[in-house]
């Protein structure tokens, strides 16, 4: 058996081997986008793992040939100099599950490595800032660390007193180092193969973390498809002033408009941007400083739109000033935004009516009448950016073990500073989220509206400790209860009062094409008259 496979437009595999990330890659390929150089893991190596607790036989061997190919393809080689080759190894399950498993990034960026890429690109401080991102995201996947403890372990060693950026740089990374050391009882291995073979087993082992599981469960995907890993050469997003990273939506999640929809961060690299560490741009930024790559983007959101049939999200880097595109997959939007995006599909003639009807699901409707809260008189605590619309009211928890421990008793909010696959627990027992950090396409925006969570992201002067919640001036305790509105960010205090949004034209035009199809004009409710639709389509 072949555990391996090159990540190629050629590549004939099905998403089950190949992951949906791969798979999604392979046809960005096809479609003559730019997509790092690469190759990909099959699921069946991760399954092999998680049955016998190791690294399948004859996988490094084929690891051995596929980076040797990959470096001939670059012209680099992983870990070495005068050209070093940095990778990043990520996961990709058949479904997509945002965040829910591990990434490591700049794979490859030894002390060696390190040093020659400083030389090679005439920035010490890039340099140092890509090994930094390697090691931090190196110890994330391979010991007990989390992103937050290992932001708390580099502030710690900074402090205040280091001024020069090299230094804190350098400050920062034997920390981390150091922190690694203290759970392992040895270095970071200095070696790309060691490396390598480190990030494999950690992302195959992320796939039966307790945040996987929980996420599987919520959303029924089989526990026993086991993800993919995709190895792909860097791009650094963080190279220079015309670098950076961004994720994007062809059109808005929240309504459908047909507006590009997104966020991006300059010279930054994928994982600020997603994490919710970072305060993040509008995508549009992109278009007056970059508007080279923004024309790139524009041209790519337009191939992947007619060949999907479907609104599209992507993830990219673009690294002195030139586009790479590292994942898409259909946008998967829900409730109006589902409605306004299947008639905006048909009127545009890219599908027919009857499939229209299929693409929305009763479920869809019932988040249609979206809640408002009715302001007015209101008592505001904060306000951020709406990130899936509609009204939740509950305690406030600022833990999720809490907030899962809480909502036993009623509906509680799940306030965070920004959260991380290990808050999966608590998202899944919240009413709604509240993050003082990230934007609509952080952790929190991206996990919420798969769920039809209201959520607020970015809110303002919010600071969160272990009971206590801050903003405005004041402080408020845990278990207080508080209300949001995710389609203005609004944040009160109390139960106010909610009203409820009219019938939108596209609805409205949707249910007359479901009542032509199954030819019932009886007054029902909406869930139902579609319903009928699709049985009438189907046959049943």
């Amino acid at each position: 058996m072949s555990w391996i496979r090159p990540l190629s437009p050629e590549v004939e595999e099905p998403v089950d081997v190949l992951g949906g990330k791969a798979y999604g890659l392979a046809v960005l390929q096809r479609l003559g986008l730019p997509v790092p150089a690469g190759f990909v893991i099959g699921t069946e190596a991760c399954r092999a793992f998680l049955r016998q607790g190791r690294l399948p036989d004859g996988l490094d061997d084929e690891l051995a040939a596929a980076v040797a190919q990959l470096e001939d393809a670059t012209c680099r080689k992983l870990g070495g100099s005068p050209r070093p080759l940095a990778v990043s190894v990520r996961s990709g399950a058949r479904e997509s599950m945002p965040g829910m498993m591990t990434t490591v990034l700049n794979l490859g960026l030894g002390t060696t490595a390190t040093s020659a890429l400083a030389a090679e690109t005439g920035d010490i401080r890039f340099a140092l800032e890509s090994r930094l991102e390697f090691v931090s995201s190196f110890a994330a996947a391979t010991t007990d660390l989390d992103a937050q403890t290992i932001e708390a372990v580099v502030r710690q060693a900074t402090g205040t007193e280091v001024a020069d950026a090299r230094t804190r740089l350098s400050v920062a990374i034997r920390a981390v180092e150091d922190a690694f050391a203290q759970r392992t009882g040895r270095p970071v291995p200095d070696d790309a193969t060691e490396q390598l073979g480190m990030a494999l087993a950690a992302v195959f082992s992320s796939w039966d973390t307790p945040r996987a599981k929980t996420y599987r469960e919520l959303h029924a995907i089989p526990a026993d498809l086991g993800t993919a890993v995709i190895v792909q050469a860097m791009v650094f997003g963080n190279r220079d002033d015309h670098s950076g990273s961004g994720v994007a939506f062809t059109r808005n999640p929240d309504t459908g408009e047909p507006t590009p929809f997104g966020e991006v961060l300059f010279r930054r690299q994928g994982d600020d941007v997603v994490s919710g560490r970072s305060s993040t741009r509008p995508l549009s930024k992109l278009a007056d400083r970059e508007p080279d790559v923004w024309a790139s983007l524009l041209d790519a959101f337009d191939r992947v739109e007619k060949y999907h049939r479907d609104a599209c999200y992507l993830e990219f880097t673009f690294e002195a000033g030139q586009l790479w595109l590292l994942q898409v997959r259909p946008g998967r939007f829900v409730g109006t935004a589902a409605v306004r995006l299947a008639t905006d599909l048909v009127d545009e003639g890219v599908i027919a009516r009857q499939e229209a009807l299929l693409r929305v699901s009763p479920l869809h409707l019932q988040r249609v009448h979206t809640r408002r809260l009715a302001v007015d008189g209101a008592d505001l605590l904060t306000r951020g950016l709406g990130a899936c619309p509609g009204v939740a009211i509950g305690r406030v928890a600022t833990t999720s073990d809490r907030a899962a421990r809480m909502a036993a008793d009623g509906p509680v909010i799940l306030v965070r500073p920004e959260t991380s696959p290990l808050d999966m627990h608590g998202i899944a027992a919240a009413a709604g989220i509240v993050t003082a950090r990230g934007g609509p396409a952080s952790h929190a925006a991206v996990v919420a509206r798969a769920m039809g969570k209201p959520a607020v992201v970015g809110a303002a002067n919010l600071t969160v400790t272990d009971d206590l919640v801050r903003a405005g001036g004041r402080t408020i305790p845990a278990g207080t209860v508080i209300a949001v509105d995710g389609t203005s960010g609004d944040v009160v205090m109390g139960s106010p009062r909610t009203t409820t949004t009219a019938t939108d034209p596209h609805l409205h035009r949707l249910l007359g094409w479901a009542d032509e199809v199954s030819g019932d004009t009886s007054v029902r409710p909406e869930p139902q008259r579609l319903a009928a639709a699709h049985a009438a389509l189907l046959g049943r």
